[in-house]
């Protein structure tokens, strides 16, 4: 996919979210506030984070169809990883500090009254505007390949457990008289929401720290080099993830009786050969070196010797 659509789509997908995520958090924190629940308002303000949640990942795409330039030559991709923290953070803050409401409440004994019939039928609208939501993230986060429209995904895809445990606490409430549990629900649905922030930012860190999570892409890449004629022994490589893409650089070993113009194109033929490979390549970067050199300053990258002994 071009860039530029990319982006596009990306923007647009955080559009539909953030709409329908305005309109589900401004019906549960109204009814929440005229039924007199603590949970479906807290499941309100979970939604209200999700709008934020999806103006961030629309400023992130603008941010990332921007070309290369001098301050950042590999361009602005790594704004999507930045952005999905963003995102964490805002979840995290959001999840603590209505946990923190929630017990001050039962401590001072406020809201002990049971929640109104009209809760169920939000929460219910909830229920299914989150499965709308989950489905269509996803969908476009695999076809983008988009970490942060897969965290939005993640996100929604909780908020349906999160409704499903409020309608179980409306249910519980209403036909037991016990306005504790809607407390209690609203201790769990702000809990759950911590931990969701805590796994987007725990899954963000990979990218920012140039880890991947498909290390096979190691040995595909080796395997491609045995492919080369006259390229061996392919060591100190690196995968770099940016967004989407894969920037890769290796160090290839050749004959040094061939000429530079001969050793430029076992060069040439390498890249080729993981471009054919590696799906999302950026650029690739091989470093030519004659048979048998050893540089003892070569302390970073993955060689096959280091996959087969770990």
């Amino acid at each position: 996919m071009l860039e530029k659509k990319r982006a596009q789509t990306i923007y647009t997908s955080s559009l539909v979210a953030l709409i329908g995520n305005a309109i589900l958090s401004v019906s549960k924190v109204v009814v929440g506030l005229v039924a007199h629940s603590l949970a479906v308002l807290s499941d309100g303000i979970d939604s209200a984070t999700d709008v934020i949640a999806s103006f961030v990942t629309m400023v992130a795409s603008k941010i990332i169809s921007k070309p290369p330039d001098i301050q950042h030559p590999f361009g602005h991709k790594r704004a999507e990883a930045i952005a999905t923290k963003v995102v964490a953070f805002i979840i995290f803050f959001i999840g603590a500090q209505l946990i923190i409401t929630t017990i001050n409440r039962i401590i001072h004994g406020e809201l002990r009254v049971v929640p109104g019939p009209v809760a169920f039928y939000v929460t219910l609208f909830s229920i299914a505007g989150k499965i709308f939501l989950a489905v269509f993230l996803f969908k476009k986060g695999r076809k983008t390949r988009s970490t942060m429209l897969k965290a939005n995904a993640v996100n929604m895809r909780n908020d349906i457990f999160i409704s499903l445990s409020v309608l179980v606490g409306l249910f519980c409430t209403y036909f037991l008289s016990s306005p504790i549990t809607d407390y209690i629900v609203a201790i769990l649905v702000s809990l759950w929401i911590i931990k969701s922030a805590i796994q987007i930012f725990w899954t963000s860190s990979l990218e920012v720290m140039d880890g991947i999570k498909d290390e096979s892409l190691y040995s595909i890449i080796f395997s491609a080099v045995e492919e080369v004629p006259g390229a061996a022994n392919p060591h100190r490589t690196r995968i770099q993830p940016i967004g989407d893409m894969y920037m890769i650089s290796i160090d290839v070993e050749v004959s040094p009786k061939i000429t530079v113009g001969e050793g430029h194109n076992v060069a040439i033929n390498v890249e080729q050969k993981i471009r054919e490979k590696v799906e999302n390549v950026y650029d690739v970067v091989v470093h030519i070196e004659p048979h048998g050199n050893i540089e003892d300053q070569e302390k970073f990258g993955v060689s096959k010797q280091t996959i087969e002994s770990s």
